[in-house]
């Protein structure tokens, strides 16, 4: 691989911020005639690794959420185990959006065993209890008389009771 760009194939040299270290370098990333990836601006190995998988195959981790049979957790959180082709993130997520999974689930449980044959698994990222519906006016009592589902927060540096 070459490690200047060269614009002689007749498209523009691609620009990109690497991400695989705490650095930031930004990125040219060009074709030679012959085809041959060339990168410049790293400052470390990591950067030509990082523009040449982004480049030839880029992947992503795909955060989600699928609906549940629950009125109190209407969502379950999920994630890719290992990056996913790119190509396929948008199946994925239409996938996963059509689901709907009955609770508990446990965090660490795969929903999805291998996507597109890819090896990559779909797993919860949150312990949800079972499906449990709130019955009416069990809702906490709030400052203005009406009740609410959602619980009281109590304010940072402040007791439950003032003396």
């Amino acid at each position: 691989m070459s490690t200047t760009p060269d614009t002689a194939n007749g498209s523009p040299p691609a620009e990109m911020v690497c991400i695989a270290c705490p650095l930031g370098c930004r990125l040219t990333v060009g074709r030679s005639a012959s085809g041959e990836l060339s990168v410049t601006g790293n400052r470390c190995p990591k950067g030509v690794a990082y523009a040449e998988e982004e480049t030839l195959s880029p992947k992503r981790i795909v955060t989600a959420v699928v609906r549940t049979d629950s009125e109190a957790f209407p969502y379950a959180p999920v994630r890719t185990d290992v990056p996913l082709p790119r190509a396929m993130a948008a199946g994925l997520l239409q996938q996963l959006y059509s689901r709907t999974v009955a609770l508990p689930v446990r965090m660490g449980t795969v929903l999805v065993e291998d996507v597109g044959g890819t090896g990559v698994k779909v797993l919860f990222t949150r312990n949800l209890p079972p499906a449990e519906v709130p019955s009416p006016g069990a809702g906490a009592i709030v400052s203005s008389g009406q009740t609410s589902s959602a619980p009281r927060r109590l304010e940072r540096g402040r007791s439950k009771q003032r003396h």
